[in-house]
């Protein structure tokens, strides 16, 4: 009796829309926006058809890519928020925390080089502002003042893409970091974080 052949191999629908983001990243950041829907199929193992069956187009991709690094964030700023902190701005903290651990990531520059380049993107600018939109509502059904959330926000944000130009000394990251902290206790005045 022969054997019996091996039963065909399924590819993973998750592992395989996975493969094709990692993919896109890396692609986006060796050759930029303009890479072809082939050049990453190849770089994912897949068919160009296979890559458009998971996302209709490039554009889609890109969009799905960007909201892939959002979610991923979301979820690290989540993980962040100290379990017994129950203060307002608390989870503007936990963001903060996720924002100076993922400057310190040597991998950051490559999320930089990817956002950069996908910026222009239309889908992947409408996905920005609605992450922004999300991270707005969030921060303010947290309780702490909206005004001094968004400047925290900012100064991070500026950090991290200070990091990935080099602007911000590694030595100055922490204590930025503790200052804006600071920032996020209502306790704490202006002047009492920006003074030695």
């Amino acid at each position: 009796m022969a054997d019996a052949a091996p039963p065909a191999r399924r590819r993973d629908p998750m592992r395989t829309k996975r493969a094709l983001l990692d993919a896109a990243a890396s692609s986006v950041v060796t050759h930029g926006a303009g890479v072809s829907v082939d050049v990453i199929a190849r770089t994912a193992g897949v068919s160009k058809s296979g890559l458009l069956h998971h996302f209709g187009s490039k554009e889609q991709l890109f969009a799905a890519l960007a909201q892939d690094a959002f979610d991923r964030f979301a979820a690290e700023a989540e993980a962040a928020v100290e379990a017994d902190d129950l203060a307002p701005g608390r989870l503007l903290r936990g963001y903060l925390r996720a924002t100076f651990a993922q400057a310190a990531d040597p991998d950051a520059a490559d999320y930089w080089a990817v956002m950069a380049h996908l910026a222009v993107v239309p889908a992947v600018a409408e996905a920005a502002r609605a992450d922004f939109r999300f991270w707005e509502g969030r921060l303010t059904a947290d309780g702490f003042d909206p005004a001094v959330a968004q400047l925290v926000l900012l100064a991070a944000n500026g950090l991290e893409l200070g990091e990935a130009v080099g602007w911000v000394p590694g030595g100055d990251r922490d204590q930025l970091r503790d200052r804006l902290l600071k920032l996020t206790r209502a306790a704490d005045t202006v002047r009492d974080v920006l003074l030695p």
